[in-house]
């Protein structure tokens, strides 16, 4: 589907293709022309914070209770969330702004790292008790983050009148985890070789990275892409700098569907309060109580395969 999109065979790179989400029809300059004005600063960012928890439904005084227990601080990187480690404490949300204003890009990320903050938020001010603050981990997180940044557009005020609009986010989803599994795959088996080689130079470990990320491309990969031997999946330096953090995102995205699943016909900020209060369960427990379900890829491909039909 994507190379007849494309109207040729896939490339490596390919992985990355975003042809399936909305904002792919929305030049990307007029996004950029739009976030710019209504985000200047980071200072303006943290002033429409409450105004964008309203539009996700929660009332205008939850909407300033948690928005005011998070700041704004300007970021050398693209963009990071640090939560409070103690109630009466701040969360940090991170994001680039450069002096022409918060391009699309910066604020997509700023959103993501601003559903980081509110679970932080809600995990920790919520739950019964203090012990239990936070999540089973990271990649539930992570799922709300991702919940977050998929309402962008929303957030913006920009109406998506696509009637394919749930199956392009569900081809969408198919396609991106297959991207992230493979990376993830790769830093797993990288971990797993420098636990076994404790004395590796910086020479042969970007050796053995490039190596396994050929490997896992030609297993999984080539396939289905066309092409054999890229090395491509060794581009991400999370790999090294934030070490077994890319699983997170994987499963983060596993997460998010299923949440998205049991959202329909929900209120979304009702829902996202009750379930990021239930606190550090165990993954399952956790999942269990918010969703009814195991954590599972099942619905995500049983929901690609009624899209591909």
């Amino acid at each position: 589907m994507i190379s007849e999109r494309l109207g040729r065979d896939l490339r490596p790179y390919d992985i990355w293709y975003d042809g399936f989400k909305s904002r792919s029809s929305i030049p990307e300059d007029l996004l950029t022309s739009k976030t710019s004005a209504l985000y200047p600063d980071p200072a303006a960012f943290r002033a429409g914070m409450p105004i964008m928890l309203t539009k996700l439904g929660w009332s205008a005084e939850r909407a300033n209770y948690i928005a005011e227990k998070i700041v704004v601080d300007p970021a050398r990187g693209s963009g990071h969330a640090w939560g409070a480690g103690m109630k009466g404490a701040v969360s940090h949300l991170r994001t680039r702004v450069s002096d022409k204003g918060m391009d699309y890009k910066g604020y997509n990320i700023a959103v993501h790292e601003f559903g980081h903050n509110v679970e932080q938020t809600i995990s920790l001010y919520d739950v019964d008790y203090f012990m239990l603050s936070g999540v089973p981990n990271t990649a539930f997180t992570e799922a709300t983050a991702f919940l977050f940044q998929d309402r962008d557009l929303m957030l913006l005020g920009i109406k998506e009148e696509n009637p394919e609009k749930e199956k392009l986010q569900t081809l969408d989803a198919a396609w991106s985890l297959m991207e992230i599994m493979g990376v993830s795959m790769v830093e797993m088996k990288v971990w797993k070789w420098l636990y076994e080689n404790p004395q590796a130079t910086p020479a042969q470990l970007k050796e053995q990275v490039i190596k396994i990320a050929v490997e896992v491309w030609n297993k999984y990969f080539a396939p289905v892409m066309g092409v054999s031997d890229s090395p491509l999946l060794a581009i991400y330096s999370h790999m090294i700098n934030g070490p077994l953090y890319l699983q997170n995102y994987a499963y983060g995205q596993i997460i998010q569907f299923q949440i998205e699943d049991h959202l329909r016909g929900k209120d979304f900020s009702d829902e996202i309060d009750r379930m990021y209060s239930l606190g550090r369960l165990t993954p399952q427990q956790w999942m269990n109580q918010a969703v009814g379900v195991k954590i599972s890829a099942q619905p995500i491909l049983r929901a690609l395969d009624e899209a591909l039909k």
